[in-house]
């Protein structure tokens, strides 16, 4: 009885071990068996309305009215547009060497990713997709991570169909603004097949904002 007594501890301590290494940092965690690791330098959004305006923070417009030509008159026309992410990586080693003796990745370390997720969290707990906050995205992209160049990929950060769909279409007679931290979790594999994730974190704030001129 208390050798399996032992057992039984002694597999809980080593589980308990195992924990708390993959949870003593989130890239070390999210690379499982890959020697190199992908670390995200930039993660930005930009407003449909403005594509080209990247910044830290998102201010998501759930409706915007642009300008049309309509034969030929001038027209104000409600638009719904998606947002979109940028990220910028980078690879690295877990183990860089011993001074003097600097390991790089080679070619064979270079990971590819291929889909990604969107989860959006509000700071005060509330959080219930489709009440709260909008659902979750589920997305593909296809980019490699290399390590000796940084390399820049666009995704979409927030769907149309997010924004004609509770809780922000409510937005459009309410003045509230829904602050949320949307994490973004890229996945793919090295080139020798193991799996590889990663993850950052970015501000999008929905609301009825003022339109661009």
């Amino acid at each position: 009885m208390r050798a399996n007594a032992f057992k039984t501890v002694a597999r809980g301590g080593i589980l308990l071990l195992a924990i708390a290494a993959t949870g003593c940092g989130e890239y070390v965690r999210d690379s499982g068996r890959a020697p190199a690791q992908p670390i995200i330098l930039a993660l930005q959004g930009a407003s449909g309305a403005q594509p080209d305006k990247f910044s830290g923070t998102v201010a998501s417009d759930v409706l915007t009215y642009v300008n049309k030509t309509i034969g030929t008159e001038q027209v104000r026309v409600p638009t719904v547009f998606n947002d979109f992410g940028a990220v910028t990586m980078r690879l690295i080693l877990k183990d860089p060497g011993a001074a003097g003796s600097v390991a790089l990745p080679t070619p064979l370390n270079q990971v590819t990713f291929t889909r990604y997720t969107v989860i959006y969290r509000r700071s005060d707990g509330r959080n219930t997709p489709g009440v709260d906050v909008p659902y979750p995205l589920d997305g593909g992209l296809t980019f490699t991570a290399q390590a000796d160049k940084d390399v820049t990929a666009t995704f979409e950060l927030v769907r149309h169909t997010a924004k004609e769909d509770a809780p922000l279409r409510a937005l459009l007679t309410n003045p509230v603004i829904i602050s949320t931290v949307a994490e973004v979790t890229f996945y793919g594999r090295d080139q020798a097949g193991n799996d590889v994730s990663v993850s950052g974190r970015i501000s999008i704030d929905f609301g009825d904002f003022g339109d661009p001129t």
